[in-house]
């Protein structure tokens, strides 16, 4: 498992600093424009600025956030691919969501383990209906 960093370590990279502006038409999604800025605030044109798309898709779990980058040389042009740049990142994600499915769906569950059967304990552990002799 990974470890969280710790919070005193948590110095920001100077030369990595962004500013943010958010652009929605208020009905499919949100494109985050990061400006690069030097560390004194005004903007660093030595690097691009970078688009960042925002949709979400429904799951049986409730809404489920998708981001992504989306190529564009200015505003316009990642408004205009920001569709494409959706659908190929909630197809991804189907992806992932379905392949963790069938890692889950083929793990095994060890009874009297605690967790494959809702924590009742599994088959023949404490809370089961199945005791074997």
């Amino acid at each position: 498992m990974a470890q969280r960093p710790d919070p005193a370590d948590a110095k920001m990279d100077a030369s990595a600093l962004y500013r943010e502006d958010i652009i929605t038409d208020r009905k499919v999604g949100t494109i985050r424009r990061m400006i690069p800025v030097l560390p004194s605030g005004a903007d660093d044109a030595a690097r691009p600025t970078i688009y960042v798309g925002e949709a979400q898709i429904m799951t049986n779990a409730g809404p489920l956030p998708i981001n992504f980058e989306i190529e564009g040389k200015d505003l316009g042009e990642a408004v205009e691919k920001f569709a494409e740049a959706a659908k190929e990142a909630v197809e991804r994600t189907v992806r992932e969501l379905q392949e963790l499915r069938r890692q889950q769906a083929s793990s095994i569950v060890v009874p009297g383990a605690g967790g494959g059967m809702g924590g009742l304990g599994g088959l023949g552990g404490p809370g089961g209906k199945i005791q074997m002799p």
